[in-house]
């Protein structure tokens, strides 16, 4: 009895010294609602820069090229002409927050951005994965990753379109004058 109560004893000492580890993957954390509100900044063309901090990367479809927070915000306020509507949808987003084994805070989002093309007015729904990197609650790096293939293929549409018009246009006007 004495050897099983000093077992028991040992146990709930051993249980009780472990100390609980930081989580190391969520779906609530405030690095979570900084990126929620850095999409939604974007979707109400309100570009604050103050989640980052001043030496962060962005790469957006690249490993080799990035950009700072200052570079990422010109970047987006000059694609604004392109789309007569444009941002991330509500429904459907993924969030995520893991710490890796390096002991790095990373915020996964897996989120629909739907536009409308300026050229076109078409709509397109495009899938991107956004990953971003924080210590002590600011964004270092953030990578975000895309197809855009199909708005490439839209722009190159009708610049070609463009083209024909203003030729034609040419041409008929070339040939009043004779």
């Amino acid at each position: 009895m004495k050897k099983l109560s000093l077992l028991l004893l040992t146990v709930i000492l051993a249980i009780g010294c472990q100390q609980k580890g930081a989580e190391r993957y969520t779906q609530k954390s405030p690095e979570i609602e900084t990126v929620k509100k850095l999409l939604a900044n974007y979707n109400s063309q309100s570009y604050d820069t103050s989640m980052y901090v001043d030496t962060a990367k962005t790469y957006y479809n690249t490993k080799d090229n990035h950009m700072s927070p200052t570079q990422t915000s010109a970047f987006h306020k000059q694609n604004e002409a392109n789309y007569a509507a444009r941002g991330f949808l509500d429904k459907d987003q993924e969030f995520e927050m893991v710490v890796t084994d390096d002991g790095e805070t990373w915020v996964n989002c897996w989120v629909d951005w739907e536009a409308t093309l300026a050229v076109n007015n078409q709509k397109y729904d495009i899938p991107i994965h956004l990953t971003y990197q924080f210590i002590d609650g600011k964004i270092v790096r953030e990578y975000g990753y895309w197809d855009s293939s199909v708005l490439v293929l839209a722009f190159q549409e009708a610049e070609a379109q463009k083209k024909m018009t203003d030729q034609k246009e040419s041409d008929e006007h070339g040939h009043s004058e004779e």
